[in-house]
């Protein structure tokens, strides 16, 4: 026998407009940022162990191009995480805050009819 619910408020937001739009803008940062990152990150890899002649060019002293592009893989990381607050905060954030707050009235308004 199958139990019919009500949905919960959770169920609410999710199939709400605003949830919708929330997820599609995470989306459509993080993907491409996803993927950005990781050709970024194989083509250091791949460099380092298929063309060690290029990655061992020195720039000027001791440095190398692998070592710069090790570097540069964490500097590409921070980077990485600072736009993504940015964008967060921009884009993500009053969305969220928008359907928290709504939530949080509902469960209010829940509590006082009990």
């Amino acid at each position: 026998m199958t139990v019919q619910h009500d949905p919960s408020v959770y169920e609410r937001i999710q199939a709400g407009e605003q949830f919708q739009e929330l997820r599609r803008r995470y989306r459509s940062w993080a993907f491409p940022m996803t993927i950005a990152f990781l050709v970024w990150y194989l083509l250091y890899v791949l460099l380092s162990g298929f063309a060690r002649d290029f990655m061992g060019t020195k720039l000027f002293g001791n440095i190398n191009v692998a070592l710069v592009f090790g570097v540069l893989q964490f500097v590409s990381t921070f980077l990485i995480a600072w736009a993504y607050s940015r964008h967060a905060a921009a884009k993500l954030d009053p969305i969220a805050d928008e359907l928290r707050a709504g939530a949080e009235n509902r469960d209010e308004v829940g509590e006082g009819a009990k």
